[in-house]
């Protein structure tokens, strides 16, 4: 398919809270380089800035990013201040607390509620803002959120945050939060082949009530943060050829394609790249192709690989 000239509003758009956004957004992460969590080869910083500008020029508005998003010499969020700062008007960043990393890397403990202020504001300092669009609690194996979440909702009254979402959750985490406080959006993994029962059963209730879901690695795959999966089954492969596409084009479009509350938010360092992900917006795939895209990943005996 021809990519130069679609631009992200070619999947249409979805309201998180009061914002309108593009439903194919850009996540941050892999800005910083190809091991963000590894402290690997930093990103060159000139190309990530350009990736960043290319984007908003290609009509993203919804960026996902998070402080712990770094490598050696390289943040996300800083990334995103020096490019695109004073931001446009249009342009909705969404960021991430809960998990934290210290200056060498490490992975802390997960965050006490009491913490997430500080979570929040180091946010603010490098992204250098008054308020955040929207905050998600990541969820790092707590039996509950509400506590975590209620220390959030303060901080939307307090006006520091706009919009709260959750990640990595189940349903019965995101029946806490909104018996809370207003969720505008959850942030799970999924995709084609990666397709967890509670997830799929979540993508339903949010549909229902009006909330964005945003899945993670929808490209990646069982690859997660390491990159972008080579393991395409053959039917991707197929569907892929006949429309000219690529495999990766084909699992964004097959992602985008589970209702118009799911929002897309492909991570890239490579511009050629960045192109790609936003042309999959424009890719329609029939039911017949879903179907197809399906049965690919059902296992031997007609269990399926979600289950």
């Amino acid at each position: 398919m021809t990519s130069g000239t679609i631009t992200a509003d070619s999947a249409g758009t979805w309201k998180l809270g009061d914002r309108p956004v593009n439903r194919v957004g850009f996540g941050a992460m892999r800005l910083t380089g190809s091991a963000a969590f590894r402290l690997g080869t930093p990103s060159d910083r000139d190309r990530s800035i350009a990736v960043l500008r290319k984007a908003i020029d290609l009509g993203v508005n919804h960026i996902d990013t998070a402080a712990f998003y770094f490598s050696s010499l390289r943040s996300a969020n800083e990334l995103i201040n020096s490019a695109l700062s004073p931001y446009p008007d249009d342009l909705l960043i969404a960021t991430k607390v809960g998990p934290f990393r210290d200056y060498a890397g490490e992975w802390g403990t997960s965050a006490r509620p009491e913490d997430l202020r500080g979570h929040v504001e180091e946010n603010l300092r490098q992204l250098g803002r008054d308020h955040l669009d929207l905050v998600y609690l990541r969820r790092m194996r707590q039996e509950s959120i509400a506590e975590h979440f209620g220390a959030l909702a303060d901080l939307r009254a307090a006006g520091l945050v706009r919009h709260l979402g959750v990640s990595d959750v189940e349903p019965r985490h995101l029946a806490e939060a909104l018996a809370i406080a207003p969720v505008v959006s959850v942030q799970n993994r999924y995709g084609l082949g990666d397709r967890p029962p509670a997830t799929a059963e979540l993508l339903r209730i949010c549909g229902e009530r009006g909330i964005a879901f945003v899945p993670f690695y929808s490209i990646a795959g069982e690859a997660g943060p390491q990159g972008a999966t080579t393991a395409h089954d053959d039917e991707v492969l197929a569907v892929a050829r006949s429309h000219g596409a690529s495999p990766a084009q084909v699992r964004l479009a097959w992602s985008l394609a589970q209702g118009p509350h799911v929002l897309a938010i492909p991570g890239t360092g490579n511009p050629d790249h960045l192109v790609e992900n936003v042309a999959a917006g424009a890719l329609r795939l029939t039911g017949e192709e879903m179907r197809r895209l399906d049965r690919g990943w059902e296992g031997e005996a007609g269990v399926s690989r979600e289950a």
